[in-house]
């Protein structure tokens, strides 16, 4: 039986499909620009590309879009599209923990850093091949989180729906950046309270992968106090 119960949240909509495509659409505009730069650039877009693409969940965009929908927001592709943007804070944040976390592989494909660094050896290139891969794999981070901000502002949203947005968008940025920092802190100082895990927990994970994406969606929706404070 192929019921609409039956369909993951994700999929339903052609939810997955969607942001996919805006994804797709908005990194190939992006690799025209680069190579506008510098042919050297290629490689950097390549990157991107199968890193945000190649794999996820796109749990992120399924919260924000129901907890949109789930306030009385309308269906649209420039909604999708905004919300493809959490797809590529999540990208700057994998791409960092596993730098920082000195991890060989993402998704069973090589990490970003380990992939620039094989680049490096390849090549012949001068200096250290670990550390070209960690600085590529620095800014390819920053990368995708400069590129979440032009992605939501540049979906076709309304000018006051991406106002209304902003401060949930910001302050999600911020707490998932913060929450990497305590976890780096927690491994240093061996602090093993219950307290400081549940803390690294809620803002390093949960809360920028559910109860952000639903209030983002919310205030996308422009949803009355009642319905923020139940999200």
């Amino acid at each position: 039986m192929n019921d609409a119960a039956s369909v993951s949240p994700v999929d339903r909509a052609g939810l997955r499909q969607r942001v996919d495509k805006a994804l797709t659409e908005f990194l190939a505009n992006q690799r025209i620009w680069m190579a506008g730069v510098d042919d050297a650039l290629a490689p950097l877009a390549e990157v991107i590309e199968a890193f945000v693409l190649g794999g996820g969940k796109r749990l992120r965009p399924a919260f924000a879009y129901w907890g949109y929908r789930g306030a009385g927001g309308v269906d649209s592709d420039q909604v999708l599209g905004a919300l493809a943007a959490l797809e590529l804070v999540q990208a700057s944040a994998l791409i960092h923990d596993d730098l920082m976390d000195r991890s060989d592989t993402r998704r069973g494909e090589p990490s970003v850093h380990r992939r620039f660094a094989a680049r490096h050896r390849r090549s012949g290139w001068g200096g250290d091949p670990d550390g070209f891969g960690d600085a590529a794999a620095l800014l390819l981070g920053d990368l995708c989180l400069v590129w979440s901000d032009e992605l939501l502002h540049s979906a076709g949203l309304e000018p006051r729906m991406v106002a209304r947005a902003r401060p949930v968008f910001d302050e999600m940025r911020t707490e998932v950046t913060v929450g990497q920092y305590l976890d780096v802190l927690t491994q240093v100082t061996r602090d093993t309270s219950v307290e400081r895990a549940g803390k690294v927990a809620r803002y390093k994970s949960a809360k920028y992968t559910v109860e952000r994406p639903l209030l983002l969606g919310a205030a996308l929706a422009d949803a009355p106090a009642d319905v923020e404070a139940a999200y």
